[in-house]
């Protein structure tokens, strides 16, 4: 084994070690070598924390300069939640950069060519066979040119989102409410469907406040996510709180529906074949990722978080569970998956459990060969979702 093969398989042990939490980020290892000597490494911290590069340079500080850096997938050079990798490696004086997979999305790749025009030597493909492998979920997304896509639950331990008589507020803590809005900070951009919008009129931005608890505002100077109304009947009014100004938004219609109104509210509309199997879902998280979202958040009730698993568009699941029981009469949290059998049903793998208060937030993944479950072809992902007070806010 050579030497470049050899730290290589040390970043990818980093790597390893934080798969599955450095959603919706890549796990990304880095381990920066002078003399022989490892003088700085580190692994992608889950958003909004630093990347492997920055991690490894703040270890190593003035130790960098004239070190190698050992990095499993090509360091970024765009500026998202955090500046070009590829910038600070050139800026911290580092002479070489060995790459296991150069990066395949179009928003952070030419970090490569960066760093050759800052005059950094760079080589490609040097454990590329083991990092193909760690990234297999990431790299399938990007070709599929689609944004990841985790889906939010609130739900009682007997799985209802709200009472019979839809009250819901509030069904899980303040902690857990909090721990909402961080999660919606972390991400580009958050779906709710029509019905949502018109029981609800939720705002959809980032509202915490000094003291980390939820607030009634907007937080200062928070990265807003871009707001995404599956509208597929253009049934919502231009002046919903979720088309206001205090961040982007998004409506979604099926390309026969009339969205005059919409249109002459100068609101961004994409239009979308709502005839397809899936409702018109994959095209419309293919319409985000087309404005620069790499990572959604659906927080749009039953029926829409139903239609996302249904259509095996869901990377994660992030369950918050309230110890409270609603019985049978209760609001279930997925519809639409018409599950027929135990063994058709869709599998998780549980990725993380967390005490939030008296909470629990579960963190799912897909179970790698798991059926996806039935596909319903006529999901309406766009009717009254959720009674008034049940949806996000």
């Amino acid at each position: 084994m050579s030497d470049d093969e050899r730290w290589m398989a040390r970043a990818l042990a980093l790597a390893e070690g934080v798969a599955a939490r450095t959603w919706p980020n890549p796990a990304v290892g880095c381990v920066l070598v002078r003399d022989g000597l490892v003088v700085g490494e580190g692994a992608t911290a889950p958003p909004p924390g630093p990347h492997a590069e920055a991690a490894a340079l703040a270890a190593a500080g003035d130790a960098a300069r004239g070190a190698t850096a050992y990095v499993t997938l090509e360091p970024c050079a765009h500026t998202g939640r955090t500046p070009p990798c590829a910038d600070a490696l050139a800026a911290a004086g580092v002479a070489r950069v060995v790459v296991a997979v150069a990066d395949p999305n179009p928003l952070a790749d030419g970090g490569v060519e960066r760093l050759a025009a800052a005059g950094v030597a760079v080589e490609v493909g040097v454990g590329a066979e083991s990092a193909l492998e760690g990234l297999a979920g990431f790299l399938e997304r990007v070709a599929a040119g689609r944004p990841a896509v985790v889906v939010k639950l609130a739900l009682s331990l007997d799985g209802r989102l709200a009472a019979s008589d839809g009250t819901s507020q509030w069904l899980t803590g303040p902690a857990a409410r909090a721990a909402a809005h961080r999660l919606r900070a972390a991400v580009d951009g958050v779906v709710v469907g029509s019905g949502t919008v018109l029981a609800d009129d939720p705002a959809l931005t980032v509202r915490l406040g000094p003291d980390g608890e939820p607030a009634t505002a907007p937080s200062a100077g928070a990265r807003q996510p871009l707001r995404i109304v599956l509208d597929r009947r253009a049934r919502t009014r231009p002046g919903a709180k979720v088309y206001d100004d205090a961040a982007a938004s998004l409506v979604v219609v099926d390309a026969a529906a009339e969205a005059g109104h919409l249109d002459e509210a100068g609101l961004d509309v994409a239009r979308v074949d709502g005839r397809a199997a899936d409702g018109g879902l994959a095209e419309a998280l293919a319409a985000a990722g087309a404005r620069g979202c790499r990572s959604l958040l659906v927080e749009g009730g039953a029926a829409v978080a139903g239609a996302v698993v249904a259509a095996g568009l869901a990377d994660r699941l992030v369950v918050h569970v309230a110890p409270v029981l609603l019985g049978e009469a209760g609001r279930p949290a997925v519809t639409g998956l018409g599950v027929p059998t135990l063994a058709a049903a869709p599998r998780w793998d549980l990725v993380d459990v967390e005490r939030v208060d008296g909470d629990a937030v579960l963190t799912c993944a897909p179970r790698a060969g798991a059926p996806e479950g039935p596909h319903d072809h006529d999901h309406d992902h766009d009717h009254a979702l959720a009674p008034h007070g049940a949806g996000p806010t």
